[in-house]
């Protein structure tokens, strides 16, 4: 469940989050730095680190230039047009890895359509990152692009090919049934990923509680018997965090 802003793309992997030379270095490295990937993945260390401690709402251009040893407005610009641009990328280095669970889980065979499916749910919705994510993350009424983005990835990516093929897996195999594989797919991933999201409606616990009550109804529907109070805990915690931080 890529309750994740951009469900789900790169993983926060070992990243060090103490300011150190080594790690950022001093202008004069930082100049003679010719490998732009290194660039940009500082930058990325730094902005991760002051949205974490100050929120992204409270973290400015200034702030990253003034943690990053050196380099310059201008060499931040010629990598990220904006703050925004720098969070999105933040948030992909975050969540590629949950890309890659998805697809260990949609190409298990010892597991049947629905099996997967709660599999997914109850992977996407504990993994420690979501905690970053749900603390990282700004308001979505404020920032128009990341929710055209995660409507995008979510339409056009999660759902025909992670989620639609275990559908079919489903269907084929009599754990799922729908005559329109393509819809479902869609719909529980919008659900899930945008109308369950905090960020997006500003959700409280309460209201989370609520929202997720009416998705797991909506699910047996189609007898996908798959949501379980310990996903309930989990959604209510990661609200929980949100709200704290925005």
């Amino acid at each position: 469940m890529k309750y994740n802003i951009r469900l789900d793309k790169h993983t926060i992997g070992m990243i060090n989050l103490k300011h150190t030379d080594s790690m950022f270095g001093d202008e004069k490295s930082m100049a003679r730095n010719k490998h732009p990937e290194e660039t940009v993945n500082r930058i990325l260390d730094v902005a991760f680190q002051l949205f974490m401690e100050k929120g992204y709402e409270h973290t400015s251009i200034q702030d990253i230039i003034d943690n990053l040893g050196g380099l310059s407005k201008g060499a931040i610009y010629h990598h990220f047009k904006s703050k925004e641009e720098i969070l999105m990328a933040v948030t992909d280095r975050m969540t590629e890895e949950s890309n890659q669970m998805l697809a260990v889980i949609r190409d298990r065979s010892d597991l049947s359509g629905k099996e997967k499916l709660k599999t997914i749910f109850k992977e996407s919705i504990s993994r420690p990152v979501q905690d970053d994510i749900f603390t990282v993350a700004p308001s979505f009424n404020n920032n128009p692009k990341l929710l055209f983005s995660l409507l995008h990835d979510t339409i056009y990516e999660a759902a025909p090919n992670y989620i639609l093929p275990i559908i079919k897996q489903g269907i084929s195999d009599g754990s799922i049934q729908t005559d329109y594989p393509e819809q479902l797919a869609e719909l529980i991933l919008l659900a899930a990923n945008v109308w369950m999201n905090p960020m997006i409606f500003d959700n409280t616990e309460e209201e989370s509680y609520c929202k997720f009550m009416v998705f797991s109804q909506m699910l047996k529907g189609f007898g996908l018997d798959i949501v379980d109070e310990e996903m309930l805990n989990r959604l209510q915690e990661l609200t929980s965090i949100y709200q704290k931080n925005k």
